[in-house]
């Protein structure tokens, strides 16, 4: 009997472990046991879905990419597909804060790249200087230099300061909670840098791949491409429908790994509180500074890699209200704030109006971002303090003056892994110093991609060389 120990019961490793049952039984493989050893008292890492007086709130992320497929086929594997739940509409209006106002965010914007002309030519969100700068884009020549560059050097070198400072800033912030002079662009965007290499311009490749994407129409969609997708009782379904599926997998919630020690041939992985467990093969599917601390005593420099990998601490803030007490239009998904603006809120998303049966009908939920890399310290507020920071930011923002229907705070402490310039360069590092050690693996959003399908491909991943090494 083979052992697999898989530490960590988030995303990351609930997918490895699904992946390990599914493979194995589609190849026959009877004589494998997987262990899945999870700290806190629950499955599904930074998935945090509840339902409070009708609600439904999420605390963690609320969506995935559809252009990534990884998620979506997972889900139908699981038979989630009926499911399935795209936003309201393909493209839903996104504002952005700028001067005391939420201003519309140009139609044909998709993820910073101008895609149509009359929309930016009329918005007032970019100056007449800065809409020149962004239409000449289509004739600056590519980067001949394959090295790193950060995404804020990428963005002013394509499109100019005022895309960077006033679209690309923001959505990466509310995205990835991170800072775009130090942000990796090949790590962190590498479709720009794909784009830029291939068609020699952001706007003629965007425009390219829209061509591509008109021809697929996603489950749920009525019309348009749908960009972002989510599961109609919320993402907690995914994790559900894994577990469901891991027979036969030992779970052990409440239990801290405290290291994982070498041995000939195998492994002990120690448990805070309890009985070590003998494995051929081990999982690490916890943060990187976790992960450096279970193998400092095995691997001192794999350690010291993995804690290079640094990380930014976030919170999310719902708030509902009556739909009455709301004098704002809520023509939208919601707003970005720029780092310029220097307001607490990174963004807020009008759940409700995104998604479908997020609130009861005479009512609206509310969802904004605090923390990031700028404004890290504002998550060590008090609940009081953060209720009071988010309410007065939707007051001069939206001008909502009314008592909530409720708050609820989630706190993400360390939680969003950060890819910094050279991220390539040192993951390669890890992976080459980890695969000095027969049978360990490390899987999750600090490697190769922070959303939800890149975890899930990860895991897949992971379980197909844990399955190659024990011989499968």
């Amino acid at each position: 009997m083979k052992r697999v120990v898989i530490i960590g019961g988030g995303i990351a490793g609930l997918s490895t472990a699904y992946s390990l049952v599914e493979h194995a039984r589609l190849k026959g493989v009877k004589d494998l046991r997987i262990t899945i050893i999870e700290k806190s008292a629950s499955l599904g890492g930074n998935i945090k879905t509840e339902n409070i007086n009708g609600f439904l709130v999420e605390g963690g992320p609320d969506c995935f990419l559809s252009e990534k497929p990884w998620a979506m086929e997972l889900i139908k594997r699981l038979g989630l597909e009926a499911s399935l739940l795209p936003t309201r509409k393909p493209r839903g209006k996104t504002f952005v804060y700028h001067k005391g106002k939420l201003r519309l965010l140009p139609e044909g914007v998709i993820l910073m790249v101008p895609t149509r002309i009359l929309p930016l030519a009329t918005s007032s969100l970019i100056s007449v200087s800065g809409k020149i700068r962004m239409a000449l884009e289509f004739f600056i020549p590519r980067r001949k230099e394959k090295t790193d560059e950060s995404l804020g050097d990428f963005v002013r070198r394509r499109l100019g300061r005022e895309a960077l400072d006033k679209i690309a800033e923001p959505l990466v912030a509310g995205v990835h909670a991170g800072d775009p002079e130090t942000m990796s662009v090949r790590a962190s965007f590498p479709k720009f840098v794909e784009l830029e290499e291939n068609h020699g311009s952001l706007i003629r490749g965007m425009l390219a791949r829209m061509k591509q994407m008109k021809a697929h129409t996603l489950p749920g969609a009525k019309s348009g491409i749908t960009m972002f997708m989510t599961l109609r009782r919320g993402l907690i379904e995914l994790v559900s429908a894994i577990v469901s599926k891991l027979e036969g997998v030992e779970i052990k919630t409440n239990a801290g790994a405290k290291e994982v020690l070498e041995k000939k041939g195998s492994y002990e992985v120690l448990i805070d509180g309890g009985p070590s467990i003998e494995a051929d093969s081990v999982v690490i599917a916890a943060p990187a500074y976790v992960a450096s601390e279970l193998v400092k005593a095995m691997d001192k420099e794999l350690s010291e890699k993995l804690l290079a990998i640094p990380y930014v601490s976030t919170a999310t803030v719902s708030i509902g209200y009556k739909r009455k007490d709301i004098i704002h239009p809520l023509d939208g998904f919601g707003f970005i704030v720029p780092k310029i603006e220097k307001r607490k809120l990174m963004a807020a998303t009008w759940s409700s109006i995104k998604w479908e049966g997020r609130a009861p009908g005479d009512s609206v939920l509310i969802r904004c971002f605090i923390g990031g890399a700028k404004n890290e310290e504002l998550v060590s507020l008090s609940d009081k303090d953060m209720t009071d920071a988010a309410r007065s930011e939707l007051k001069e923002i939206m001008g909502i003056d009314a008592e909530p229907v409720f708050v609820r705070i989630f706190r993400w402490i360390k939680a969003m892994p950060q890819y910094t310039i050279g991220h390539e360069t040192r993951v390669s590092k890890i992976e080459e110093l980890a695969g000095k050690h027969s049978g360990l693996y490390l899987t999750g959003s600090a490697f190769r991609g922070i959303g939800i399908s890149d975890t899930v491909r990860e895991g897949e991943v992971t379980a197909k060389k844990v399955l190659n090494y024990l011989g499968h």
